[in-house]
């Protein structure tokens, strides 16, 4: 088998694992103004599409330069190393969409990273440094979705204390600019981890010297994280939606809000993180601040 063909299956693997993890966080990123009733199905998946096609050509590469440069030297990786990663954080997130469980496709893949790192070369090979990044930034983020999706609503209960029904309007219409952040960020954060696995294999194989993104390996993973957006996913939609609690507009806005903020700051530093469970603690946060019970 040649090179170029290794190649090859890498970049097949890489969008297949960015298609189903378009088509997992589709659904956890649309379900709050889904279940608030504020825009149909399939009005808020076309919207988070898009906004995740556009997400990686607005907040730049830092993240597939922190998963190129971050966990390893340059010339530890093998194109069978990124293949090994890709195939595993693959297989287990066709497992998770199988039964419906809101996951964490970051977690999957870096994970599988590592590990084959190990395996192949050893635990020195591990940068100290990086690796502590991506721990905090992966481990930290759902925390910080939950502390500010608690703040922010405790903020604008205090600020709306004696207003009336008709602010529920605002919350309403203000879902939609906090959905397109929202799928913005999380395809800014998200599509940039398989950009830095196949700009590695570019390495690899020859083709390129240094870490450098082409725009055309961001196009295509854009591409394929948005065509896994449109169609969906129609299970977690409905647990993330419906089995916190009933969702109104105002937790819609406030988690949505919160999720975007730290999803965002994280992927301007280069902190790669799990989009999915960021959001979901920003519900519960939400809740938790609004006084909310199942």
């Amino acid at each position: 088998m040649t090179i170029s063909v290794w190649l090859l299956i890498l970049i097949i693997l890489a969008l297949v694992f960015d298609f189903l993890n378009g088509f997992n966080d589709s659904g956890g990123i649309a379900a709050t103004i889904i279940s608030s009733r504020s825009l149909k199905a399939r009005t808020a998946l076309t919207i988070t599409a898009l906004a995740g096609f556009a997400g990686p050509f607005i907040f730049g590469v830092a993240v597939a330069k922190t998963i190129g440069m971050g966990i390893a030297a340059i010339h530890f990786f093998t194109i069978q190393i990124l293949i090994a990663a890709v195939l595993s954080a693959t297989v287990w997130s066709i497992i998770t969409w199988v039964y419906g469980i809101p996951s964490s496709s970051s977690h999957a893949l870096i994970g599988g990273l590592i590990g084959a790192l190990v395996v192949s070369c050893g635990v020195k090979v591990l940068i100290t440094k990086g690796i502590v990044v991506i721990i905090i930034a992966l481990l930290f983020s759902p925390l910080a979705g939950l502390f500010f999706g608690w703040l922010v609503m405790k903020i604008i209960y205090r600020q709306l204390r004696n207003a009336t029904p008709r602010a529920n309007v605002f919350f309403k219409i203000g879902q939609i600019p906090t959905t397109i952040a929202l799928a913005a960020a999380n395809g800014a954060n998200d599509s940039q981890k398989t950009i830095g696995l196949i700009t590695l294999g570019l390495i690899t194989t020859g083709y390129e010297q240094h870490f450098f993104v082409p725009l055309w390996v961001i196009v295509i993973c854009a591409v394929a994280k948005s065509l896994g957006s449109f169609i969906g996913g129609w299970s977690v939609i409905r647990t993330v939606g419906t089995k916190f609690y009933k969702i109104k507009p105002i937790h819609s806005f406030t988690s949505q809000l919160s999720a975007s903020l730290v999803i965002i700051t994280s992927s301007i530093f280069g902190g790669p993180v799990s989009s999915t469970q960021v959001l979901s603690m920003s519900v519960i946060g939400a809740g938790a601040g609004s006084g909310c019970r199942k």
